[in-house]
């Protein structure tokens, strides 16, 4: 318990709610939690399969094969990645889950993971559960937030087991190319490591972008597994349903440890994700272009501020550098307490996230708008 990192989203939460209390209008683009409703048709299909008494029965250990299947053909028809529904799918709860379990399952007291700086800080917390070290990577804009694989000396290669990586990213808005996942899986080969690939995000591509599957190119199952989830593309962040997908002997792994901690989800809740993945994906390209809309109107009002900061490709985030003589937190502070915008300090994604803040296209665009607008009254920039 005291290797734990301290829970970084609890305390933005926290911090916001005390000004809420206040009686303060908080506009908060600090959180990663989808603001809009469940598609219909998915609440509905909850709610049929509810009422099937088979449901009320623990499912399967490793879930329903029909979801399994629907997965692997929503995978085949989105990234044209064929998967055996039987051998290459976990159902996790939640791609966090697996996140932290595939720590668990491949590091040992001592052993050492690659980390992205910044990231999604919860990569951190498998790790530490593990007694394991982390190595990270820097993610600069220099090298559009890719890692740089050859600043990693011999020795941080030889003690590596583990690899994270995440694009569309959170927090920088980066999306992978072909060209970087191949390096990526090259690299992996060459040091015997293994790549976890988060792909959270991946149905939020930008400007005509669809983001690229790990999965998709040559050789990724041979050195690792792709998480995916239903959060973000489907709204659906309370039902927890996630999938690890890929290297069947980490599937096999996953599910092994899955046994010992759960019974897989509720039924109906299976039942209703495979009707989202079966279904039309027009409420996935509707809410893809909700969110562009959004950082179309979040750049409209940076731009007239002279806010300049990297147009995010994928995801629902924002990287904008924070304004020059402030650490990433102080700058976080004075627009909560002077603008009373919440935003999240780049410092909590990791060292290299300092001089950076994440904002969230999770509100309407008329608050972003008025969010960016109250910044401007404070006449940092």
């Amino acid at each position: 318990m005291n290797r734990l990192p301290k829970q970084f989203f609890s305390t933005l939460v926290g911090k916001v709610n005390g000004f809420i209390q206040a009686g303060y209008d908080v506009i908060n683009l600090g959180q990663g939690n989808p603001d809009l409703p469940t598609p219909s048709h998915i609440i509905h299909s909850l709610n049929r399969a509810a009422e099937n008494p088979i449901n009320h029965k623990y499912p399967p250990f490793s879930g329903k094969l029909e979801l399994k299947k629907a997965i692997c053909t929503w995978y085949q028809n989105e990234h044209g990645v064929t998967l055996d529904p039987e051998k290459e799918v976990a159902i996790l709860f939640g791609a966090k889950t697996g996140l932290v379990q595939i720590s668990q399952i491949l590091l040992n007291p001592g052993d050492s993971a690659l980390v992205p700086d910044p990231c999604y800080p919860d990569y951190w917390s498998g790790i530490a559960i593990a007694g394991a070290e982390m190595i990270q990577m820097p993610l600069q804009a220099t090298n559009e937030f890719f890692p740089d694989f050859s600043i990693l000396t011999p020795d941080q290669c030889k003690r590596a087991k583990l690899m994270f990586l995440n694009y569309p990213s959170n927090p920088t808005g980066a999306c992978a190319t072909s060209t970087f996942f191949d390096e990526a899986i090259r690299f992996a080969e060459k040091h015997n490591i293994i790549i976890a690939h988060d792909f959270a995000y991946g149905a939020i591509g930008f400007d005509g972008h669809k983001p690229i599957s790990y999965l998709s190119r040559p050789g990724a199952k041979d050195v690792g597994i792709e998480f995916y989830t239903m959060s973000k593309t489907y709204n659906m962040a309370g039902w927890r349903v996630g999938f690890a997908l890929g290297n069947q002997e980490l599937i096999r792994l996953i599910n092994e440890i899955q046994d010992h901690y759960f019974v897989s989800l509720f039924g109906a809740v299976q039942d209703a994700a495979v009707t989202a993945l079966t279904s039309s994906q027009e409420c996935v390209r509707e809410l893809v272009n909700t969110y562009e809309l959004r950082r179309n109107a979040l750049f409209d009002e940076l731009k007239e501020l002279c806010w300049d900061a990297p147009l995010p490709k994928g995801s629902f985030f924002a990287w904008l550098p924070v304004a020059k003589g402030f650490t990433s937190s102080q700058f976080a502070d004075i627009l909560l307490e002077q603008a009373k915008v919440m935003v999240a300090p780049g410092i909590g994604f990791g060292a290299y996230g300092d001089g950076y803040i994440r904002v969230g296209l999770l509100s309407e665009e008329e608050r972003i708008r008025e969010a960016l607008q109250r910044i401007s009254k404070l006449s940092i920039f």
